[in-house]
């Protein structure tokens, strides 16, 4: 199959992927390929099974166009999102509708076998409570920490002990015989706001901050993720900023952003702020708790309480710090804010705006909107996943595999090593 064909399946199935209502006239606009050729791959790509009419769009003043859309019944694809202490699993058809979702409480530091054995348990229910295990397509995989994308596996890690080069891909690649792709839990957050929020894939260069026990962010460069030379593009929770000073941070060195400024740094001096009384609203918390967590201050701060109202702003400037450095060197046109921070978005985001607008270049804010994102907690991750799998396997090199082994039509997939990898 030559480049230019196999390029222009995949310009028309992502474009009807990702527009609905799309019609055969829009496409050719959209895909910038002549009516015929355009005509030629729809042809294709029906044959295949994998787009399909979808009614009739509006008309011109001649015959009404026919929409078309994927044939999301075809085939499912799993997303698994670990998170330091949760594991979400969902199926997905394929046009990325989550079917059905399974969470159940983990421990990341139990390590990849007990946590994939987990994984793996609530995969297989999924799957037989709709009846097609025979059918996986493609799974994406969320961990927090680095990853290598092109061997998918966690590096060094500083939350998941015994996970530094476990190959959790290539297990999940054969124990269901699909195609499978590990990624950070940002990017795939970052990934989840382009494919579910318009503004985001309107925006094209997106630039996504997680703040909750870890602090980092996702880079969106022309609708595309950017994961860097190995895949640490965004790890910004790890940078040294001057009001880190000697405060240890997870990754074992001092002054990161995240041991000031995460949710860890939130829920250490909240406690410093409940022992020594100087805010009522945490000392009962921890009186009746015997803790504080980073929820806690937000929820003092709710109630007024100066000094975790004051401890809210503290790391609120200090993001915005690092997101003024970020965006004058990035200068992207959307910043979406996302993690547990969202939910004391009425005491940092005007801080935040502050600091960026302030420290940022004026060309570089311009048109710079700055947005919390609308997605739950417990579905972006695992809809990061689904689509991560979506946009992987239906890639112009992977695609050629799939239409020359009938897959689409249904037929078993075996993975392989040059199926997978591919630079990053």
């Amino acid at each position: 199959m030559s480049t230019e064909r196999i390029e222009g399946l995949a310009a028309v199935l992502t474009a009807v992927r990702n527009s609905e209502g799309m019609t055969q006239p829009r496409l050719t606009q959209h895909v910038g390929l002549g009516r015929s050729v355009v005509a030629q791959r729809v042809a294709e790509l029906e044959s295949a099974g994998l787009i399909t009419d979808d009614g009739y769009g509006p008309s011109t003043g001649g015959r009404a166009p026919r929409r078309l859309r994927i044939r999301a019944e075809a085939g499912y694809v799993v997303g698994v999102d670990i998170t330091a202490q949760r594991l979400v699993v969902g199926v997905a058809d394929l046009a990325g509708t989550l079917l059905a979702q399974l969470e159940e409480v983990v421990d990341v530091a139990d390590g990849p076998d007990a946590v994939l054995t987990t994984a793996e348990r609530l995969i297989d229910d999924h799957l037989e409570s709709i009846g097609r295990i025979a059918r996986v397509w493609a799974i994406g995989i969320g961990v927090p920490g680095p990853v290598e994308f092109r061997t998918g596996q966690p590096v060094a890690p500083p939350i998941m002990p015994g996970w530094d080069r476990y190959p959790v891909r290539d297990r999940l690649a054969q124990r269901y015989g699909a195609p499978a792709w590990l990624d950070n839990d940002v990017n795939l957050l970052a990934l989840a706001e382009l494919r579910t929020n318009p503004a985001a894939s309107a925006a094209r260069n997106m630039l996504y901050m997680r703040a909750d026990v870890g602090v980092g962010a996702g880079l969106v460069v022309k609708g595309e993720l950017y994961r860097g030379a190995n895949g640490s593009a965004g790890d910004i929770g790890h940078v040294a900023i001057p009001e880190g000073g000697d405060a240890i941070c997870r990754c074992g060195n001092t002054g990161c952003l995240e041991a000031v400024a995460g949710g860890a740094a939130l829920a250490r001096e909240g406690r410093m702020l409940a022992d020594t009384r100087q805010s009522p609203a945490l000392a009962a918390t921890l009186a009746e708790t015997g803790t504080v967590r980073p929820l806690d201050v937000t929820l003092a701060a709710e109630k007024g309480d100066p000094a975790a109202r004051a401890l809210l702003q503290r790391s609120a400037h200090l993001l915005g710090g690092m997101l003024a450095t970020l965006v004058s060197f990035y200068n992207p046109n959307l910043l979406v804010i996302g993690g547990g921070i969202v939910r004391a978005r009425a005491h940092v985001l005007a801080a935040i705006r502050e600091a960026i607008y302030r420290r940022s270049l004026p060309l570089a804010t311009q048109d710079l909107r700055i947005e919390m994102s609308s997605l739950p907690d417990d579905l972006g991750g695992v809809t990061g996943a689904v689509h991560l799998a979506l946009d992987e396997v239906f890639s112009p090199g992977r695609l050629a595999r799939w239409l020359d082994a009938g897959s689409p039509a249904g037929q078993p997939y075996i993975a392989t090593d040059d199926m997978l990898e591919r630079p990053a």
